[in-house]
């Protein structure tokens, strides 16, 4: 009783301690299992004006994206893409919203109208656009598919948005017009010119190894122009690698199989319990099927040309007659084995006219086509015998029958072509028949009536069977790379990176300024894998790692990190040290002169007084001397027969006096000027305005933590 009596007295401290631990526990909790309270929430890849991106709905739009940049595209490239429009999407809505921008349903219906004016789905009887049919059809939609239906509100909701876009840019484009105040002022920049003399010391007159630039000087004029050197976050690496290459003994191990190709082998067969003969490469009955069960590359039933071969291999196959065997040879990754299995004379092009006769399944076949192929072959053949009578009905033939668009405009007809330019079954009868033959064959896209109408250049073809192999390193080369990448590894554990390289003769390559959101490592190619690994926090530097490459691995090892903000004095002393240097020399050159004319400055600086002609504002060029703004900008303000004090140019210091100073003539109107403003400033709208409400926009990109 007495413990529960202190209980009760002391509830009231109790229940504040039991709530802080309680507080403590949860708060705890929360740290450990970086809860999203304290982390950014990573199911959002952006928030741009408070608009966040949805992860998922971000991915499946960079997989569409990846489908339409097709094999060739990258993951990266695509979500770059992708992230681009969601962004401009995003900052363009901020400025909808805050204006009450809206499409309506009566403008989208136009919207709708417009884009699918010609569609036949929706077009009446008399070929306009119906939208009762319209409306059918999204009701339809809405009833069967829920996938489909989905589809048509992204493709509404695709055109209301462009259709906002457009609107946008052209309210902005309508403000945008030129005043006669600002005509006035462009005629007066194009119209007045000055003529004038001019005494130019060239920075390059000192020379910059004179220069001191310290690192502090470099330091403040990086704070000074912070705009101009605010970096990423970068990551600096090296790496060395490790090609899976072929050697000379791989490569004459492939000879060695093609050789043991060539010629008949005797073999006993545990199945027949007998001795066969397998037959090589020199007799073999079926010379495809050979080199089609042997060979890296198929086997090209074709003629082939001497001036389409490398000059080297044509002169050596050239020069074989059929059954012969030339080889083994290198040609680019492969070596080959190559046989001429027959020859021929043929032209090196040919010209025919044709009539193309489709039916129902054939390939490019329209859907109004109804002839079988059975109708096909009769409708050609009939055709053919009543030219046989009479040629002169030909192009009229093509102009009633004929499905191939790329020849009907001209009869019918393909002027002189080469060999492989038509499909198989053509190209045989164009060049294998003598000229002024007419005949019908078949293809994937229906009946040709074809008549040959010339030959050129008739000369020896062959026909060459070629086993190919490509070079590739043998397993024993691959398992000695692994072995060098390994020892590799275990040298690093007690050595330098590369120290280590050089011991062992490997080439160490450096690779700065690696961003977050980079694809590619130079020399090695796409590498999201190191990029990525070289952003963890746990990667510190000097850490190494084993990468997989194509063909082989890479060792890289991290050497610098670089956080977000301004670049270091030696990234910045690219552009900095030059203009530092140009700023010292401007000094110590206006610090030496003097004299306070034209002709006393040119001689203390054994230079000469030089004459530019007729100079505007509107192009600050001086002849001899380039484009200097400030020093023309100068000229301007003087009077005639006054000179300058002494001006720091793009290229030099300069003194100018001005010799004679032309007006622009006056007009009575500057409304054709006007407009030539007002026409700028709308095409400033397309290039810039965008970009300006972008930069003003607050954009928080996480797809670095969102997105591997």
């Amino acid at each position: 009783m007495a413990v529960l009596n202190k209980i009760r007295k002391q509830g009231l401290f109790l229940i504040i301690i039991i709530a802080l631990a309680l507080f403590s526990f949860v708060i705890g909790d929360l740290f450990r299992s970086g809860s999203s309270l304290w982390n950014r929430n990573q199911d959002v890849v952006a928030t741009i004006n408070g608009k966040e991106i949805n992860r998922v709905d971000f991915m499946q739009k960079v997989e569409a994206a990846q489908r339409q940049l097709g094999p060739n595209g990258t993951t990266t490239q695509a979500m770059n893409r992708v992230f681009d429009q969601e962004v401009r999407q995003a900052v363009l809505e901020t400025q909808f919203e805050e204006l009450g921008f809206t499409v309506e349903k009566d403008q989208m219906r136009d919207i709708l109208k417009s884009n699918l004016a010609n569609n036949p789905n929706f077009q009446n009887e008399a070929g306009l656009f119906d939208e009762n049919k319209l409306n059918e059809y999204i009701a339809n939609l809405k009833e069967t598919s829920a996938a489909a239906y989905q589809q048509w509100v992204d493709y509404e909701n695709s055109m209301a948005t462009s259709a906002l876009q457009q609107d946008y840019f052209n309210m902005v484009k309508a403000g945008m017009s030129g005043t006669l105040a600002e005509g006035k002022l462009e005629h007066l920049m194009e119209g007045e010119k000055v003529d004038l003399k001019f005494v130019q010391i060239p920075y390059t007159s000192i020379a910059d190894s004179t220069i001191t630039v310290s690192n502090s000087e470099i330091s403040d004029y990086i704070k000074k122009h912070k705009k101009q050197y605010e970096v990423d976050a970068t990551r600096d690496i090296r790496y060395v690698e490790f090609r899976e290459t072929p050697t000379a003994a791989d490569e004459e191990a492939i000879k060695g199989v093609l050789k043991a190709m060539l010629n008949d082998k005797v073999e006993y067969s545990e199945v027949t319990k007998t001795t066969d003969t397998i037959r090589g490469f020199l007799h073999a009955a079926n010379i495809e099927a050979f080199v089609n069960s042997n060979s890296d590359l198929k086997y090209n039933d074709q003629f082939v040309f001497r001036n389409s071969m490398l000059e080297s291999t044509a002169d050596s196959l050239f020069k074989l007659n059929v059954g012969e065997v030339y080889g083994p040879y290198k040609d680019g990754n492969y070596y080959k084995l190559s046989k001429i299995v027959a020859e021929k004379n043929l032209p090196d092009s040919a010209q025919a006219r044709h009539i193309l006769i489709p039916f129902v399944g054939a390939a490019s076949t329209q859907p109004d086509v109804t002839q079988t192929e059975e109708e096909a072959k009769a409708t050609a053949d009939s055709l053919l015998t009543v030219l046989k009578g009479d040629r002169s009905k030909f192009e009229t033939f093509v102009t009633e029958f004929s499905s191939d668009q790329g020849s009907v405009a001209n009869g019918g007809r393909y002027e002189y072509f080469p060999y492989n330019r038509m499909v198989p079954e053509f190209r045989d009868f164009v060049f294998e028949n003598e000229t002024g033959s007419m005949g019908v064959v078949k293809s994937a896209y229906g009946f040709h009536l074809i008549e040959v109408e010339g030959h050129k250049n008739v000369q020896r073809v062959i026909k060459v069977a070629t086993i190919a192999r490509e070079i590739e390193a043998s397993e024993e080369t691959i398992d000695q790379v692994f072995r060098n990448a390994s020892n590799f590894e275990i040298a690093l554990e007690k050595g330098e990176f590369t120290q280590v390289a050089k011991e062992s003769d490997y080439a160490v390559k450096p690779v700065n300024g690696i961003k977050i959101l980079d694809e590619n490592i130079p020399g090695l190619g796409s590498q999201r894998a190191i990029v990525r690994w070289a952003f963890e926090e746990t990667t510190e530097v000097g850490k190494s790692k084993r990468f997989s490459i194509p063909n082989g691995f890479a060792i890289v090892q991290l050497t610098a990190k670089h956080a977000e903000g301004l670049m270091n004095v030696e990234q910045a002393s690219v552009t900095a040290l030059p203009a530092i240097r140009k700023e010292k020399k401007a000094k110590q050159i206006k610090e030496r002169i003097s004299a306070s004319t034209l002709q006393d400055v040119a001689s203390a600086e054994n230079t000469s007084v030089r004459s530019a002609m007729a100079v505007s504002m509107s192009n600050p060029t001086i002849t001899g001397a380039g484009r200097e703004p400030l020093v023309v900008g100068t000229a301007f303000g003087l009077n005639e027969g006054e000179t300058s004090g002494l001006i720091e140019g793009e290229k030099g210091v300069f003194m100018v006096e001005v010799t004679k100073k032309t007006p622009a003539v006056e007009l009575e109107n500057y409304q054709s000027y006007a407009n030539r403003v007002g026409a700028s400033k709308v095409n400033t709208v397309n290039s810039k305005l965008y970009e300006a409400l972008k930069e003003v926009s607050t954009i928080e990109d996480n797809r670095a933590e969102t997105v591997q």
